[in-house]
């Protein structure tokens, strides 16, 4: 929103989401469902994992190649690593991640 200089109320029309909900989100008191992650990635034109970590797959180095024990154990590591809100992110992000199409 910052990036786009995009207001909560104006986030709030965009989306049809209420801006005390929106408020919220912006304050960490909660986080949105995925549905609701995914209807901001329609406004604001940007992909889940944008909105959640705030950068974008071809910002960052992705040429590691895991087997797929590795990637497990890989992938554990670094949620271990989080603090308890963003396991809670991590957690939202894959049940959108599961629901999508």
């Amino acid at each position: 929103m910052e990036e786009r200089n995009i207001s909560i109320p104006e986030l709030g029309r965009m989306t049809g989401i209420s801006r005390f909900t929106i408020n919220d989100w912006h304050k960490k008191k909660t986080n949105p469902g995925s549905d609701k992650i995914m209807i901001i990635c329609e406004a604001l034109n940007i992909s889940p994992e944008e909105l959640l970590i705030g950068e974008c797959e071809g910002d960052r180095k992705t040429d590691r190649s895991f087997s797929e024990k590795d990637f497990e154990k890989w992938i554990i590591d670094e949620c271990n690593d989080l603090s308890d809100d963003k396991k809670k992110r991590i957690t939202a992000y894959i049940n959108m991640l599961k629901n999508s199409k």
